[in-house]
């Protein structure tokens, strides 16, 4: 600050940009005061701001993100399977025992026509989560989309036992048996 004379009044003129410096600082110090990382540990400080609570990186817990998952579901809803593909990736690789992840995973390969890949990623989410209705659903419409239609009908039989109101399956069964109403040849000249 530097001290002037006005009218026979002592004045101080503020320097402006000293001020600003001096606030920004401020609040950058209170922004950052709650993630203060002191020599590899982080420093957390309480609701109330009274306690200081000093983690070792190896206590600190990671809970990722279900953006991807998220993602993945909403552009698998929309059609777009290369991506949804991604997203299921990252997904897994996130949370290796999610088991809709795994789901989602198989069922972006199995329309992207990878079904190698599919049976990979069913077969981790049945070793997480077992065989329940929907991941036998889902094997019934994999092996619909290859042609394997009597190994289909077998998948949709075991979720339908489980689950005989589930609509899913109900409709999936619907789909197979309209398919085979469909498939007419001619049988070869004998």
């Amino acid at each position: 600050m530097h001290e002037l004379q006005i009218g026979g009044r002592r004045a101080f003129r503020i320097d402006m940009a000293r001020i600003f410096h001096l606030l920004s600082a401020g609040l950058l110090t209170i922004a950052l005061g709650g993630c203060e990382t002191v020599a590899g540990s982080v420093a957390v400080v309480d609701d109330a701001g009274t306690t200081v609570t000093i983690s070792e990186p190896g206590d600190v817990k990671y809970y990722p993100s279900d953006e991807p998952l998220r993602l993945g579901e909403e552009y698998f809803n929309r059609g777009i399977y290369g991506t949804a593909e991604k997203y299921f990736q990252s997904a897994v690789e996130k949370a290796p025992k999610d088991v809709s992840a795994w789901i989602g995973l198989a069922a972006s390969y199995d329309r992207l026509g990878r079904f190698d890949l599919a049976d990979h990623a069913y077969g981790q989410a049945i070793k997480l989560g077992g065989e329940t209705t929907q991941i036998l659903n889902n094997l019934g419409y994999s092996y619909m989309l290859r042609g394997k239609l009597t190994a289909a009908r077998t998948k949709f039989m075991e979720a339908y036992r489980r689950e005989p109101d589930n609509p899913t399956v109900l409709n999936n069964i619907n789909l197979l048996n309209s398919s085979y109403r469909f498939i007419e040849r001619e049988l070869p000249p004998q």
